[in-house]
């Protein structure tokens, strides 16, 4: 079992201010696998004034300067990046492949885009006699949630770096062990002592006490709507910027001109995928009414096709969910679906045959599902679809944005011209036209209580800058 007690602030493991341990369980066998401490706002205080510290010569580092700091850490991810697939499986479930390829790879595409983002970026721009800097906001409190821990951490720290910010980091305590290890990562590539700070603890706890600490300028947040009002409300009397990437309930739109079995097929790994436990996952597959029964068939011949289980295994598509809670909570949610009236057709509650323990659900799929049911309005975080009928391009939009979230959508046709104007209606800061992957150097970010602010590339840089004129800058001209 590992030992993961002590917090880093100031460039050094340290003890935390009073013991308060806490266990880490790894779902897919519910054994504890390693101790952390849960840190106190006296911790927080303690990460916060080393990171304040660490501000005024940071902040004034050139822009070279930087970019060689992010390349030292992407060079020594790629060397920990075996353990970090490792970590991430084991804290929350994922596959270890798709740890490898996807969880692990995203965290070092951030650095990456950053690198590059800071190659052309203009931080100062003459204007006339005014000078226009944009220069990092101070110091910044960072929150991230468990289920795609390195992508989040990576989002947030990566741009803040880059801008000339200091932070102070806590990861979800679920999904500590790989937060751990970026500590170690950064400190090997020799990130200046104070720069980045890492306090463990709950949100009640450690949470509120970097929100609402006054020498925290900026609190940048992923997790869920109903935390991110709390985390908000604690920020306010502080009056300091907030951005929040919170819950999503993602509709994919898929027309009668395309390939109905083969976007539904999609659809439904990409829901699935990390078993359903991705803010941005296509939960609410929108289909024509005629077309229902194919795209029935289709859902529940791809459902039966997804492998659950031993997340070591390279055959398995999905592992457990990540905790018991989640577990819990999926669980209700599917049999609130069945209890409304929703047709079953694939999957259903209970664990899959031959899981006796750990947080497994069978991948489950509904149809004939209406868009005020509770599985179509809350965020189940689970692989669970709903297939949901509409009658034109009209009606189909209609629904998508029948919603309080609008984090992410997906359309697919055989015309890209008319996805391409369904995608422009849909209420959403992230439109997948016809199955598209996501691009790093694009912003990420919700409308409604899906959040405010953006993440990712230029857009994520832009975060944690302030901008300043300056007048009289160069002395004005004289007319002649």
């Amino acid at each position: 079992m590992q030992d993961r007690r002590k917090l880093y602030i100031n460039g050094k493991w340290v003890e935390p201010s009073v013991v308060h341990d806490a266990q880490v369980i790894n779902p897919a066998n519910e054994e504890v696998i390693a101790t952390i401490s849960l840190g106190t706002a006296s911790d927080v205080d303690k990460a916060v004034k080393s990171a304040k510290s660490a501000f005024d010569s940071y902040s004034e580092t050139g822009v070279e300067q930087r970019r060689e700091l992010l390349q030292r850490i992407i060079e020594v991810y790629k060397t920990r990046s075996e353990e970090m697939a490792n970590a991430i499986s084991q804290e929350m479930g994922s596959p270890l492949s798709f740890a490898r390829a996807a969880q692990v790879p995203a965290g070092s595409a951030h650095f990456l885009e950053m690198v590059n983002v800071l190659g052309s970026f203009k931080f100062e721009d003459l204007k006339g006699s005014t000078l226009m800097r944009k220069e990092a906001i101070g110091v910044c409190g960072l929150i991230t949630p468990w289920n795609w821990p390195m992508n989040q951490i990576a989002a947030k720290v990566a741009p803040a770096l880059a801008a000339g910010c200091t932070v102070v980091l806590k990861p979800s305590e679920m999904a500590p062990l790989s937060a751990f290890l970026f500590a170690e990562i950064l400190d090997e590539a020799k990130v200046p002592p104070g720069v980045f700070n890492l306090v463990n603890g709950d949100g009640a706890t450690v949470g509120t006490a970097i929100s609402s600490h006054p020498d925290v300028a900026m609190v940048s947040f992923t997790g869920s709507t109903r935390a991110g009002i709390a985390v908000a409300t604690a920020a306010a009397p502080t009056v300091k910027r907030v951005t929040q990437e919170l819950g999503g309930k993602s509709a994919h739109i898929i027309l009668e001109d395309a390939d109905i079995e083969g976007a539904v097929t999609q659809c439904v790994q990409a829901c699935f995928r990390n078993s359903g436990q991705s803010c941005n996952a296509p939960t609410r597959a929108l289909v024509p009414r005629s077309k229902m029964e194919l795209a029935a068939g289709a859902a529940k011949r791809a459902a039966e096709a997804t492998k659950v289980g031993d997340p070591s295994a390279e055959e398995t598509h999905i592992g457990p969910l990540a905790s018991k809670a989640q577990f819990e909570k999926v669980e209700r949610m599917i049999r609130k679906g069945i209890e409304e009236g929703a047709t079953l057709i694939a999957g259903g509650p209970g664990r899959p045959d031959g899981f006796r323990k750990g947080y497994f659900v069978k991948p489950t799929v509904f149809g004939n599902v209406h868009n005020d049911m509770s599985i179509a309005r809350e965020e189940i975080f689970g692989p669970v679809l709903c297939l949901i009928p509409f009658e034109d391009d009209d009606d189909a939009v209609r629904i998508s944005n029948d919603t309080i979230y609008g984090l992410a959508a997906f359309v697919t046709s055989g015309s890209l011209e008319r996805a391409q104007r369904v995608a422009q209606r849909m209420r959403t800061g992230n439109v997948h036209i016809n199955n598209a992957r996501v691009d790093f150097g694009a912003c990420f970010g919700g409308y409604k209580q899906s959040g405010n602010g953006r993440e990712w590339g230029e857009s994520g840089l832009e975060e944690f800058l302030e901008q300043k004129a300056i007048f009289g800058y160069v002395p004005r001209t004289k007319k002649s």
